[in-house]
Order: structure tokens, then sequence, then C-alpha cells
């Protein structure tokens, strides 16, 4: 649901920003960014804001273009990440949409691999105190809700293979290559 005024209770502020890797959907609240969601077109919009709105038990608004107010340093900093000046994003994270093993693992990954570094699952696992649980960090990855922010691309297969990715494998090379870990695509 959109308002179209600021609410006054707890609320959800929302836009889709245009960005190298396409059209992200930045979400946040007082507490901080709390959802990042790759390739948002207005279909995928749609589906994504009446959940995240009722999972949260918030008011949903959209402000203007140049009016956010809780994404305006979110929107600054992933201007600066793309245009390659921004090496680590200095925002509060609301971290409600993870729990347990989950944000243990991603807290792990956003403190310990900085940009332009890659860790494997397997390590990642065992730096969470949880060695072995390499498959359990894979699910932790698929389930971000910060992705970017919280840089689960940066996370790839113990073998050197790249991995999954949600927002797409193609997306993680580009990101990869932004960082410096992977060679540009030539076209």
């Amino acid at each position: 649901m959109d308002t179209p005024e600021r609410p006054r209770g707890p609320h959800l502020e929302w836009t889709v920003v245009a960005s190298d890797i396409g059209p992200l959907l930045l979400a946040a609240t007082p507490e901080g960014l709390v959802r990042v969601e790759f390739h948002a077109t207005p279909d995928r919009v749609e589906k994504m804001i009446g959940p995240l709105v009722s999972r949260l038990g918030a008011d949903a608004r959209r402000p203007a273009r140049g009016e956010e107010v809780l994404l305006a340093e979110p929107i600054r900093q992933l201007t600066a990440y793309f245009a390659g000046t921004l090496r680590r994003f200095e925002l509060p994270l609301d971290w409600r949409l993870s729990s347990g093993f989950n944000r243990q693992v991603l807290q792990e990954l956003d403190r310990t691999v900085p940009y332009g570094s890659v860790v494997g699952y397997g390590e990642l696992a065992a730096r969470a105190g949880q060695p072995g649980a390499a498959q359990a960090v894979g699910n932790a990855m698929g389930s971000n809700p910060l992705p970017l922010v919280v840089a689960c691309h940066r996370v790839v297969e113990n073998d050197g293979g790249i991995g999954g990715f949600g927002g797409g494998v193609e997306t993680k090379r580009q990101l990869l290559a932004l960082e410096g870990v992977l060679p540009q695509p030539l076209f």
C-alpha cells in the first residue's frame, strides 16, 4: 500500500533506481536499509512491495525522485559504488528480514570480505563458526535481503567456480569485474 504523505507509524520508504546491472528496488525503514532487489521491473516491484509491507508491518511510501529521506544516502552510495569510487558501504542496516544462521553468515561476510576479494562457501562457513556448512552458506547467500550492500557476489565455489547468484550469474560476473576480481568482459 502506497501512502502519499509521510507516515506517522512504522513505515517503509521505497524506490527503484537505475544501475549498471539494471533497475534495483531499494527499501528502508527508520532503522536502516532493509531490502535491495535485482531486476526491479514494474511488474516485479508490484509483487514485491505487498509482501515486504506485510512482513514488516509498515506503511509504504514511494517519494518523488530527489525527495527521498531514508533512501537518500543508500542511493548516493550505490551511485558511488557503480562509479568505482566507493569500496565499502557505510549504511545503517535493518536486519529484520534475516535471522539465525543466515544473519550470522551475512554479517560475517559483511565484516570480513572486503571489496575486490572473494571467499569460498566453505571458508565463510568456517569463519562463521560452522565448518562443513558450505551448503547452508549457499542458502544464506540466496536469502540475502541486502545484496550488493552485503556483498554475496563475493562468495564463490571453493574449487574456483563462480557459483550461483540471486541476481543471475552474469550480474555476479559484472560485479566481480567492477571490483577487479574478474577481467571486464570484452563485449
